[in-house]
């Protein structure tokens, strides 16, 4: 018997260790993705980011935990910042991200070091953390809280597919929260 109460209590451990190391979405998490809001707390684990990166082969593995904290900083889901990550660049990998270590290729402006338009950043982690600053100091005042809200100022119409880029954005969104690592493409 005290045994089999031993094996228990291991079994609750494991159990609670795994749903630390990958969340399952609670009620409040699967409330916010029908509204797509990029606000409230990180609804992947820091460790599941960093297993996402791994299996992209990206340059930037390693930058889950940074992701998680400027999440909690400043109340954005961190798998927004992945997913905008991944649209724009296929986690660095691709495009002009490689160069500039930016989640999201965020145009110059005064005051930031740049490199053919765009900011850029010394770390994958100073460049994630540019992006969580200017979604939080520029879109959320701004009432900019949704995908959509946010994708049309971000990647306007002019310049982007913006309905492809949101749809984009939601379904990384929506994979990861399902704890499944590849991204389907296409919308």
């Amino acid at each position: 018997m005290r045994l089999l109460g031993l094996f228990l209590a291991l079994l609750v451990l494991l159990v609670a260790l795994l749903v630390a190391l990958h969340p399952v979405p609670s009620a409040s998490g699967a409330g916010r993705a029908a509204s797509w809001s990029l606000l409230g707390r990180p609804s992947v684990s820091a460790t599941f980011m960093d297993e996402v990166l791994a299996a992209y082969h990206s340059p930037a593995l390693g930058i889950g935990q940074a992701l998680y904290a400027d999440g909690i900083q400043t109340d954005i889901d961190p798998a927004y910042a992945l997913a905008f990550f991944w649209h724009e660049s296929r986690f660095g990998t691709q495009g002009i991200a490689r160069f500039t270590h930016s989640l999201g290729n965020i145009r110059c402006s005064a005051g930031y070091a740049c490199f053919d338009g765009f900011r850029a950043y010394a770390t994958w982690a100073a460049g994630a953390a540019d992006w969580f600053h200017l979604i939080a100091s520029v879109y959320v005042p701004a009432g900019r809280t949704t995908v959509p809200a946010v994708v049309s100022l971000y990647a306007p119409p002019a310049e982007n597919d913006t309905a492809a880029y949101v749809c984009a954005v939601e379904s990384a969104v929506s994979t990861w929260r399902a704890g499944q690592l590849f991204v389907e493409e296409g919308c």
